[in-house]
């Protein structure tokens, strides 16, 4: 048989110790075979309720921990203080509960406590408590997963809007690519106009200026005098045609220039994130079953003893100097903080009832009674009702009161 890993205390000190098969709870101890049956015998002991290691070890460790004997005092404990709702053993009485009134045999706290309807309310209220803690792990659980999806939706977002963002900048990127391609194609193209027009202007200069020094030497008169008036009339109209041309714009400077838009340059000024991630909190829509009202109470009912309720004073009424106190039959606090006294004098069968501050100042009479009322009550706003003795006379010629 396999070791419990328990043994005896009773031969644990008489030689190799043996494995323990059952645990008394009456004397809260382990005994192995042998002694379990010394212990049956004996008449102190034949009488004890004992149960097999297995099924102490199903017991949870605080139980196995309970003990029947005081700790303080090693003695068993016999009864029962219900006002601190601890069992006593009868040391404990004297040293720490001579003041408790409420004392009872814990035998009768004892008794039937398995039957009891307590054990099935405590039964349900833990199947209610594992039902709410594992609702609210499952609720817990789902919000993890919502949680997960949320984080991935708002990475899916956040990568959407940056290639939105990407596919904009490229395509306007590209148009004004191509707006300065084309702009300085067109410029381009109208100076290598200009430029062949000028070195044509320029090659018929340079055929006349080589050849000026041999009209010179070699021409005739003629020749002279009519290549001078044509090297006359084109210089001339080479002139005019370069004087045109300052008074003009050809010579005006064309520079490529890049405006960049001021709302793509505000971004780099303005634009600090891509976003804020927040935790936006919303009322939960976990249910879980509510505790009972009394769940908190006692398996016994502890009242505080007379003696220990100490009554303190609210307020104190300051009484006018011209009036007197004969017996106050009704005192009132009405919902605006204000009291209001029932002063009865019965010598003189008159009554007054009168109306004081919050503070507790006196502030006037509010009614006298020609009889001597019994008691008050609040019946609405600014009103209250008496209950007044009327007396009627009867057969003897006394009174009666109804």
């Amino acid at each position: 048989m396999a070791s419990s890993g328990v043994f005896c205390i009773l031969c644990y000190d008489d030689g190799p110790p043996k494995d323990a098969v059952t645990w008394c709870t009456e004397c809260e101890v382990f005994l192995c075979m042998d002694c379990e049956k010394h212990h049956k015998k004996s008449i102190m002991s034949k009488d004890h309720k004992t149960m097999s290691i297995k099924d102490y070890h199903k017991l949870p460790t605080f139980m196995q921990e309970i003990s029947s004997q005081c700790k303080d005092h090693k003695k068993k404990f016999e009864l029962y203080c219900s006002f601190h709702a601890c069992p006593c053993c009868v040391q404990c009485v004297t040293d720490k509960h001579q003041k408790c009134q409420e004392m009872k045999p814990l035998t009768d706290i004892l008794t039937q406590i398995k039957s009891s309807a307590s054990v099935q309310l405590f039964e349900k209220d833990l199947k209610d408590v594992k039902e709410n803690f594992d609702e609210i792990i499952k609720y817990l659980n789902s919000r993890l997963n919502i949680s997960n999806i949320q984080k991935v939706k708002a990475a899916e977002q956040i990568r959407s809007l940056k290639n939105s963002i990407d596919e904009l900048l490229n395509k306007i990127e590209q148009e004004i690519l191509d707006d300065l391609e084309n702009k300085h194609s067109k410029l381009q193209s109208d100076m290598d106009t200009f430029l062949q027009q000028l070195e044509q202007r320029d090659n018929q200069i340079s055929q006349l200026q080589s050849g000026f020094s041999e009209m010179t030497q070699l021409a005739t008169e003629l020749q002279m005098y009519i290549g001078l008036r044509e090297i006359e009339k084109t210089t001339s109209e080479a002139a005019t045609y370069i004087d045109a041309l300052t008074k003009g714009d050809m010579f005006d400077e064309k520079n490529l220039d890049v405006t960049l838009s001021p709302s793509l340059l505000s971004i780099l000024q303005d634009v600090k994130s891509f976003g804020d991630i927040n935790i936006n909190t919303s009322q939960s829509t976990l249910k879980i079953k509510g505790g009972r009202n009394d769940q908190a109470q006692n398996l016994a009912l502890t009242y505080p003893g007379f003696e220990e309720i100490k009554p303190t004073i609210l307020r104190t009424l300051t009484i006018p100097d011209n009036s007197k106190l004969a017996r106050i039959a009704a005192c009132r606090i009405l919902p605006d903080g204000n009291y209001i006294i029932l002063n009865c004098h019965w010598l003189e069968d008159s009554g007054h009832l009168l109306l004081f501050r919050i503070d507790g100042i006196f502030t006037r009479k509010i009614v006298t009674f020609t009889d001597s009322p019994n008691d008050t009550c609040f019946v609405r706003k600014k009103y209250s009702g008496c209950n007044i003795r009327i007396r009627k006379p009867n057969y003897t010629g006394g009174y009666k009161e109804e």
